[in-house]
């Protein structure tokens, strides 16, 4: 399972072909050296002894390096879940930045094509960047070099290692001080592989200066059923006072793998609230570390997957509280059926300094079916004495008593089943503040439930 010869092979290809600054070939190099000696995780590492990923070690590594469309059009394009908001649209397709797929919207941003300078927000304010990462790296890399890797050096996740290694493109957003995104920014990731072990390493950068605001959404998508590979790595960095929503949406082909990772670093009086949607894919791993750094912070990660069939979908996480007076919340939410499985494993960890922290995680787990599982494992790691740390998880079926609730006032068995597991779900949904992404959702959501009667049937 640890043969890592197919990724140092084609490295030494990337390294002599890829042409950019001079700086980014000591963090490749990094991060190739930390893959090979991480190699893949197997069952014996604890923090996957759940989540079994020889399957992806087993795939043909065959990097996109050139881009290809394989038939994607501007009308396929707009069918897509979250592609008809009004929305800076930034589009990439098997993890190349597509400037003719990509939009504006009516911020007064225009994504450039590679090599030329990057957009300067005319109705988002002064100085906002919403770029692609190549762009960035060719016009601005003194300002990308600030950022890049800063906060997955320290990483011991091979997966993260090697993205350092192979990224080529992604999306680079910068919101200087007091300025803000006067609409979304949407990154939409489209798959159009047709052959095993196509992989793709997109790697985002966001960065909110003091007292920045913005919203941002992510999402990860497919055209092909071929068993491909995404591995995504995603950099927030908030600012003092500043206040971003980002929300993540996997919804890739059913024989598709995707790991991603997302690394938040927040500053003093910062306000983060992160969403992560996962319906798709056969094997799925969210990787999410929260680094609380300054004092005052208010974060939020909120979360669903919906699970059928031999799917597995993955939440890890770490919010390491450094300051004191920072409070942090975790809401996560797994539907499942058929053969499915969930897993989480939330750990908050409290340092000495970090007096007065209010932290709370939940996992909550609805078995549609006698065969799904579930692996959950919330975890609090305590240094400091003044403290309020809550945590817990339950995983069942459907309740009985809240069915007989509604059918005792005159509502039918399955219309009631409809609304306890709709709510379920609706309990993370409402969290998402920009309102069409929540409405869009929402109906997404509903609609995969009634689409699968044996969601319906009585248990």
């Amino acid at each position: 399972m640890n043969d890592i010869a197919p990724q140092l092979k084609q490295f030494e290809r990337f390294e002599r072909e890829r042409k950019q600054p001079a700086w980014v070939f000591p963090l490749r190099k990094a991060g190739i050296s930390r893959f090979a000696e991480l190699g893949f995780p197997t069952l014996q590492n604890e923090d996957w002894r759940f989540t079994n990923v020889a399957p992806i070690a087993r795939l043909p590594f065959k990097p996109a390096f050139e881009e290809s469309r394989n038939g994607l059009t501007a009308e396929k394009v707009s069918a897509f879940t979250l592609a008809g908001l009004d929305a800076t649209r930034l589009v990439f397709v098997n993890g190349h930045y597509a400037p003719d797929l990509s939009q504006g919207g009516g911020a007064g941003i225009e994504p450039p094509a590679l090599g030329s300078g990057a957009p300067r927000g005319r109705g988002s304010g002064k100085g906002v960047v919403v770029t692609s990462l190549a762009a960035a790296l060719n016009s601005m890399p003194e300002l990308v070099e600030k950022y890049l890797g800063r906060q997955t050096g320290a990483d011991a996740n091979a997966f993260t290692a090697l993205n350092t290694a192979f990224f080529q493109d992604g999306a680079f957003i910068h919101v200087p001080k007091g300025q803000a995104l006067e609409k979304p920014v949407h990154l939409l990731f489209i798959s159009v592989a047709h052959e095993p072990g196509v992989t793709v390493h997109p790697r985002n950068i966001i960065i909110a200066e003091e007292g920045a605001r913005g919203t941002v959404l992510e999402s990860y998508v497919s055209t092909a059923q071929a068993p491909y590979f995404t591995n995504a790595v995603t950099e927030l960095i908030l600012g003092e006072g500043a206040a971003v929503e980002h929300c993540k949406f996997q919804d890739e082909s059913a024989s598709a793998f995707h790991i991603a990772s997302i690394h938040a670093q927040l500053g003093r009086s910062c306000d983060l609230i992160s969403h992560s949607l996962a319906m798709g894919a056969r094997l799925s791993r969210n990787n999410i570390r929260t680094s609380l750094a300054g004092e005052g912070v208010e974060c939020v990660l909120n979360g669903l997957y919906l699970t059928g069939g031999e799917q597995l979908a993955d939440h890890h996480m770490i919010v390491e509280h450094a300051q004191p007076h920072c409070n942090s919340h975790e809401y996560y939410n797994g539907i499942l059926d058929g053969r499915s499985k969930g897993v989480f494993h939330g750990r908050i960890l409290v340092r000495p300094a970090a007096q007065k922290t209010d932290a709370k995680q939940t996992n909550k787990n609805l078995l549609l079916s006698e065969e799904a599982t579930v692996d959950t494992k919330p975890q609090l790691e305590i240094y400091a004495d003044d403290v309020k740390c809550t945590h817990g998880a339950t995983v069942g079926q459907l309740n009985e008593e809240s069915i007989f609730y509604l059918r005792s006032r005159g509502i039918g068995e399955q219309t009631a089943r409809r609304m306890v597991i709709h709510a379920f779900a609706g309990e993370i949904i409402q969290r998402i503040r920009h309102a069409p992404t929540r409405e869009e959702l929402d109906k997404l959501v509903w609609e995969r439930l009634e689409a699968n009667p044996h969601l319906m049937e009585k248990a």
